[in-house]
């Protein structure tokens, strides 16, 4: 049974708005939304002065939960990510072995719910001999597909160009891709390792990953997709020139193909591997300043619709190799994500409202995710609290992930997030965790 929650005098920021309210929370919903409300609760929280926004929902994380969990795992990460704001993730099936069954994609459901604080759902990966598997994922409960139409790990780069218009025609449901051109990626390194051997500069990534290997490869995807009206997403969007292959002309419910921006690329650019080296080198590449203008473009004009982190843990170790080649892409985010975007909003970049919009709001509308997303009577209680009168400087020792480390150590980012609910329950507040109940599996009107 899920104890009730009354939460007064907060400024609700939700759907363009901001408004003073109390939110009373039963049975893991929001039951009611209203002005000066004497409900009974077994918790009463006095949120004067502080903002009550929908919890976040990340649609693209890798937990590495099964296979490499001295990286991460499905304990640890949705804990960093419920301290952060996040209350939904939505998993990427590059795991050991990949989830590119559905034997497989159920056993991290079954994992998730024993060990996930905060609520979850798994893509289904796709490979070059997959296509019946594929067809077999319930769109009711699976979030997506996933394809690496580019360079990636394992089995799971799907190139055969017959299986890419089988799965584009046949998908039952949304496909998510990662867009880089393996061709054009190889080539490059080709020639930077005839140039530096094995002392090839980090700097040189955003070179060998290049804008024309993102562009070709999305050009692409978003070609099959017209061709075969499928709904396709493409995450991590790193380059302006990208932008062109969006619309913005309709509302999201309309779109058949949507975009998504993470905050690594809006908040680093190519000058920092100077001082960070490969603790940015992450797949599509950080790319030189103008594309870090061009994105946040974008996502203010509706061309970029999603806001996530692809937080993709390496321990300390991996990521300090000796060479380029040897240090692993990906970098932690999940649990500054949110604090990130409040410090945009603090420099006066994006509105609040947007801010919610891009991160909690158009997930739910773009997955057609079930009765999340939004601050509303009936809905689960999927809620955060931040104070954004307190600033907060990124500590190694503040952080929750298992790798133990983060890219944003030493910056000093907006808002402090005080108490998260997750399906009702105060997972959350003040720097302590309540583990008496896991997340929910997310479920999906489709």
């Amino acid at each position: 049974m899920n104890s009730s929650i009354l939460i007064k005098n907060a400024q609700l920021v939700n759907e363009g708005q901001i408004l003073s309210a109390d939110v009373l929370v039963k049975d893991g919903l929001i039951h009611t939304i209203g002005q000066n409300l004497n409900a009974v609760a077994d918790t009463v929280i006095d949120a004067r002065g502080q903002y009550l926004l929908p919890g976040v929902i990340d649609d693209q994380v890798h937990f590495r939960d099964p296979g490499l969990t001295h990286k991460a795992d499905l304990y640890t990460e949705p804990r960093a990510a419920v301290a952060g704001g996040v209350t939904t993730f939505m998993e990427m099936p590059n795991t050991v072995p990949n989830a590119t069954t559905q034997e497989l994609l159920q056993q991290k459901y079954d994992t998730a719910a024993q060990k996930s604080l905060a609520n979850y759902s798994f893509f289904m990966g796709g490979t070059n001999d997959n296509l019946q598997e594929i067809l077999k994922t319930d769109p009711r409960t699976v979030c997506g597909i996933k394809l690496f139409m580019g360079s990636s790990t394992g089995n799971m780069l799907v190139d055969d160009p017959d299986t890419l218009e089988a799965i584009y025609r046949q998908s039952p449901m949304l496909i998510a891709t990662h867009c880089e051109d393996e061709a054009t990626i190889r080539a490059n390194m080709q020639k930077y390792t005839e140039q530096y051997g094995e002392n090839i500069p980090v700097s040189a990534h955003p070179e060998i990953r290049s804008v024309e290997a993102c562009y070709k490869s999305s050009s692409m995807a978003v070609e099959l997709a017209k061709k075969h009206n499928t709904r396709l997403h493409i995450l991590h969007i790193s380059t302006a020139e990208e932008l062109e292959l969006f619309r913005n002309d309709i509302p999201l419910e309309q779109k058949r193909i949507t975009a998504e921006v993470c905050v690594h690329h809006l908040w680093f650019d190519a000058s920092q591997y100077q001082t960070l080296g490969s603790q940015i080198k992450c797949n599509p590449a950080i790319k030189e300043a103008r594309h870090k203008e061009a994105l946040f473009q974008g996502l203010l004009d509706n061309r970029l619709d999603i806001i996530a982190t692809d937080h993709a843990p390496h321990t300390w170790e991996e990521k300090q190799s000796d060479t380029y080649k040897g240090a692993p892409s990906g970098l932690p985010l999940v649990q500054h994500s949110l604090q990130v975007m409040l410090s945009f909003y603090k420099q006066g970049k994006i509105s609040l409202e947007r801010v919610v919009e891009k991160m909690c709001h158009a997930p739910a509308i773009c997955f057609q995710v079930e009765k999340r997303g939004f601050i509303r009577e009936g809905y689960w209680a999927d809620l955060v609290l931040v104070d954004l009168e307190q600033n907060y400087t990124v500590k190694r020792a503040d952080v929750y992930y298992k790798c133990g480390w983060s890219p944003l150590e030493g910056q000093e980012l907006a808002g402090v997030v005080t108490h998260t609910i997750v399906s009702g329950h105060l997972a959350y507040q003040n720097g302590q965790f309540d583990e008496s109940k896991r997340g929910e599996r997310v479920l999906f009107n489709r």
